[in-house]
């Protein structure tokens, strides 16, 4: 059957308002889905604020000990050496 030239320029009511309520969805939820955006992106650049803070303390940790125990060290190494320099002025004399 072929449409006429009216019958093919009118469109069913109930296909517009579908459209036209679908339309106005879209555009009620643009905001609330924007902002939501941009909270996903505040939280998730905290987290990684966070991840970094993290990994800075445990390497501030990390020079920390390692500082620690070079000094120790050297502490023990002064006594020693200073005992081995007695021992051999008493030794050698």
């Amino acid at each position: 059957m072929p449409l006429t030239d009216k019958a093919a320029a009118t469109v069913n009511e109930q296909i517009t308002d579908a459209v036209t309520q679908s339309n106005v969805k879209v555009v009620a939820e643009s905001p609330a889905v924007a902002l939501s955006n941009v909270y996903q992106t505040a939280a998730h650049s905290t987290g990684i604020m966070f991840e970094n803070a993290v990994n800075s303390q445990n390497q501030q940790n990390v020079v920390t000990q390692a500082a620690t125990t070079q000094g120790i060290s050297q502490i023990y190494s002064l006594d020693t050496i200073a005992d081995a320099v007695s021992m051999a002025k008493i030794l050698n004399p």
